[in-house]
């Protein structure tokens, strides 16, 4: 069910920080109640134990009543701590989407780990980086989530788009819910990353033997009837004193190994406290579009993998209670603590560690997703692209780059068919880069089923592949030119596999005019003859005769024009061939040379 959210994101975002903000301020005098409560029992427990003393039997009872109750307002206080620490979160992520409304961009993470020069069109079109399309579009809040996001951006697939529209659209619908998950996400304080976490659980030899499964309940029991014998005097403290040893005895045999285990339990114990309440929000969800069904139901079984996951967590919070010296010392003396929870979590790995992977994948796709449906949801006039099967390859109305601004940016239609090609002309900074990049990256849009900065699109999915933007390698000893024919080559060895769109900006730039001119010719070409799809920039003229030759190839231009002794563009996509250029006015207006 989608959440009904009439307000711009704007209105949203505000009403939802003003909301937080006074909840949290409640939430904080509740919890300077809950602390001086805390200190109260404290003290009174010191004052008992004190007046009481040197009478074992009031001593005791004031230690045991007191830890009781002392620990149920500690539980309390961290629930209420949870509490706030979720609402600041909240806080957080509405002030950082008004932020980006803002265009402050600085609270969101750039994506830089992914750049990667040799792959198909991800570092031409500035995917991720300082200001990329990664930065602007990532709310992932953990790592698998974030890496699951640049998967999609880079994956270039083409399969089920319409399935992942639809879930984008849901999921873009729930904006509370996103926060919630999100959120919830955040307040994971990872040390270990999943990989490894997984590894662990694959690998992990048990050591416990099987007769701790019930020898921690017996000598429980007898602990439970010594202590109660101890308060009525009916035994003395140094019975009591021999009875706690044993216990610490039992413990100290497997303390080693307890503690191996418990270095690992410490450094997963936050992942799985917060991923059971992850899948709780998955399962509790009603969706309705079948790629976030598909996926929820990976959750399905009997018990829920909520309740496994926070059976676990309970586990390993139990098992931290160790941590506290004296609650350590005192529960291993008379319930064997130690052992119990270690038998629990092996008991707990052997039967459900084949399960976490796929559980923790669904988790990091709806990470992901959650980002798509938020791309959706701050952008409302968007559109998503109508696939076809028969027609242009791409019919875009007033199309533009997503993170140019609006108020300057100029939208242009563009149509091309299968197997056509566009030559693109134009004098520098006409704009022809820049409606590459706008072109490229709507094609990985419409592909991972995000909206697009339209007006309306008829789209045939196609996978990509571009040269805009190649570097020479020192290091590899490979120069410019090498190292452009390389990726050249890439191009067509991929389309000898498959279909793709083909965005090249001035090839072959590392060679000589008449070279180039000639080797641009031969390889539009190739493409032609591959019946490949695309569009290439370029100051050659003489590239432009090719329409001549094959109806498949159409000139067009970007234009650019001197009024007024001033150089002016209108960046509008025109057909034909750019009869203006302006590098002898440039440097002529600056003064690099003279009239």
């Amino acid at each position: 069910m989608s959440e009904k959210n009439k307000e711009t994101p704007l209105e949203f975002y505000t009403q939802e920080l003003e909301k937080y903000r006074q909840q949290l301020g409640q939430l904080k005098k509740k919890l300077a109640v809950s602390a001086t409560l805390r200190l109260v029992i404290f003290l009174m427990i010191v004052a008992g134990c004190y007046y009481g003393y040197p009478n074992v039997q009031i001593v005791t009872s004031v230690c045991v009543v007191g830890v009781i109750v002392f620990i149920f307002l500690v539980t309390r206080h961290s629930n209420l701590g949870y509490q706030k620490k979720k609402l600041q979160a909240l806080i957080d992520c509405n002030q950082l989407e008004l932020n980006v409304i803002e265009n402050d961009w600085s609270g969101l993470d750039t994506g830089a780990a992914f750049i990667d020069p040799i792959h198909p069109y991800s570092h031409d079109i500035d995917l991720f980086g300082e200001r990329s399309f990664f930065q602007y579009l990532n709310r992932t809040v953990t790592a698998a989530g974030k890496n699951a996001l640049a998967s999609l951006l880079t994956s270039n697939s083409i399969t089920l788009i319409k399935e992942k529209q639809d879930a984008v659209r849901e999921l873009g619908g729930l904006a509370k819910w996103r926060q919630s998950f999100g959120a919830t996400a955040s307040l994971v304080h990872v040390t270990t990353t999943v990989p490894v976490i997984l590894q662990w659980m694959q690998n992990y030899k048990a050591f416990i033997p099987k007769i701790m499964q019930i020898l921690p309940k017996i000598i429980s029991a007898i602990s439970i009837v010594a202590l109660g014998l101890l308060i009525f005097g009916v035994i003395s403290f140094n019975v009591f004193l021999l009875w706690f040893a044993v216990g610490l005895l039992i413990t100290g045999v497997y303390l080693k190994k307890i503690n191996k285990l418990y270095t690992h339990a410490g450094q997963v114990k936050d992942t799985f406290d917060q991923y059971h309440k992850l899948v709780a929000l998955i399962e509790e969800k009603q969706f309705t579009t079948s790629l976030l069904l598909e996926k929820q139901a990976l959750f399905n079984g009997t018990p829920q993998a909520s309740k496994v996951l926070k059976e676990f967590a309970s586990i390993l919070n139990d098992f931290d209670q160790r941590n506290n010296m004296l609650f350590g010392v005192v529960a291993n003396g008379l319930f064997l603590w130690d052992l119990h929870q270690s038998y629990r979590i092996e008991k707990w790995i052997t039967k459900h560690h084949k399960s976490v992977a796929a559980w923790f994948e669904v988790i990091a796709f709806f990470d992901a997703y959650s980002s798509l449906g938020n791309y959706f949801f701050n952008h409302p006039t968007y559109v998503f692209p109508k696939l076809v099967k028969e027609g242009p390859t791409l019919d875009a109305k007033q199309l533009g780059h997503p993170l140019l601004n609006p108020k300057k940016r100029v939208d242009n239609d563009i149509l091309i068919d299968p197997a056509q090609f566009l030559i693109i002309t134009g004098a520098n900074m006409a704009g022809k880069s820049t409606f590459l990049r706008t072109i490229a990256l709507q094609l990985v849009m419409s592909n991972i089923g995000l909206p697009i900065c339209a007006v309306s699109c008829s789209y045939k999915p196609i996978k990509l592949f571009t040269s805009m933007r190649t570097s020479d390698s020192l290091t590899d000893d490979a120069s410019y030119f090498f190292s452009e024919l390389t990726q050249l080559k890439r191009i067509v060895d991929a389309l000898e596999q498959d279909n793709y769109f083909i965005i090249l900006d001035e090839i072959l730039k590392g060679t000589n005019s008449t070279d180039k001119a000639e080797g641009s010719r031969k390889f539009v070409e190739r493409l032609i003859g591959t019946r490949a799809t695309g569009i290439i920039a370029t100051h050659d003229l003489s590239l432009c005769q090719i329409e001549t030759t094959f109806p498949e190839v159409q000139n067009r231009f970007f234009d650019a024009q001197i009024i007024n002794d001033e150089l002016y563009f209108d960046y509008t996509f025109k057909k034909g061939i750019c009869q203006n250029m302006n590098a002898s006015f440039l440097l002529k207006k600056m003064g690099i040379v003279s009239g």
